[in-house]
């Protein structure tokens, strides 16, 4: 998908130039619109009524395919409580969505715990626990007027992937198994990876120091992310392959990935990121995005990104079926 590519390694060094664009330009953000749909709660969402019925809020996200689905999840949702909502999703970088949710441009976006962890806040070392990761996070970004609420399950990390039949030769499905196999047959390991993650610390050099591998350098290809995983589908150059696990490719190439057993990739779990005067206003959107959020995970990932990415559907119509085939919406027409 790419997306580490362009908010983990770009954004700290985009943030100066962006935040004066944002102080030139207001909030930097594209003009919104208003959802039109005509959505109310579903059977199974989880609360009474229409909570949020005269509140006028706005939604924001990144701008690759995952953050684009929950932006609309989000929004749809907001509607079906009777919100009034405005789109300003598919903003170019993370620090214009975060800053849009810490200015209050926008209400709400949906943000990984590692990115506000290390990107945001400055930390080169990740908290190997999920929700201890989730909770330092909350904590750090109180103080900055934003409120997490819980996380999903949805969790956009680094893995390795290859195909069923290598797994099955090798004995591999997890990272110590890899490391067992690169001892006792080092050139059964070849090794596809973006640039970035050949050179970060929480990438490549991270991995095999925590693993103890010593993967022959010449067994190490560099390309892009998308080429990656055709050149793992097609076998030959490389058997193992950096993705992202909640990439719709994963599932739809029939690929597998290997566990991360000493649990070395930072965690990136999804989470509602509310603007704190909002949540104070209207509290009730807790309860409207709890049952949403718990439902996310890296399958219903994997399918929804695929879905866009590989059947060229449109996220809004993704996001908004997904809502109504898990009964927390319900629309007309």
């Amino acid at each position: 998908m790419g997306n580490r590519r362009t908010y983990r390694g770009t954004a700290l060094a985009a943030a100066g130039t962006l935040l004066a664009a944002l102080a030139l330009g207001g909030c930097g953000l594209v003009s919104g619109s208003p959802m039109t749909d005509e959505v109310r709660p579903g059977e199974d969402a989880g609360y009474q009524g229409q909570p949020l019925k005269g509140a006028e809020l706005t939604v924001t996200s990144k701008e690759f395919t995952e953050q684009i689905v929950l932006g609309q999840i989000m929004g749809l949702a907001l509607k079906a409580a009777g919100a009034t909502v405005v789109d300003k999703t598919n903003i170019q970088g993370s620090i214009g969505a975060r800053e849009a949710v810490t200015s209050g441009t926008a209400d709400g976006s949906y943000e990984y715990t590692g990115t506000s962890w290390i990107t945001y806040l400055g930390h080169t070392e990740p908290i190997p626990d999920e929700r201890k990761q989730w909770e330092a996070v909350r904590a750090a970004d109180k103080k900055k007027d934003l409120v997490w609420l819980p996380y999903s399950e949805l969790n956009n990390t680094y893995a390795l992937a290859l195909l069923p039949s290598d797994q099955k030769k090798y004995g591999v499905s997890t990272l110590s198994d890899l490391a067992r196999l690169v001892k006792e047959d080092p050139d059964a390991v070849t090794l596809c990876v973006e640039n970035e993650f050949a050179t970060r610390n929480d990438g490549l050099p991270g991995m095999v120091k925590k693993y103890g591998m010593k993967i022959p350098p010449g067994n190490v290809k560099r390309m892009s992310a998308g080429v990656i995983y055709t050149q793992v589908k097609k076998g030959g150059t490389c058997t193992f392959g950096e993705v992202y696990t909640t990439d719709g490719r994963i599932q739809a190439m029939g690929l597998k990935t290997l566990t991360d057993d000493k649990r070395f990739f930072p965690n990136y779990n999804a989470a509602p990121q509310m603007y704190a005067p909002t949540m104070k206003k209207y509290p009730a959107i807790a309860d409207v995005l709890a049952p949403i959020t718990k439902a996310l995970n890296n399958k219903v990932a994997q399918r929804l990104n695929g879905k866009v990415d590989v059947d060229g559907e449109d996220p809004h119509q993704v996001a908004k079926d997904w809502l109504v085939s898990e009964g927390f919406i319900t629309a007309a027409g």
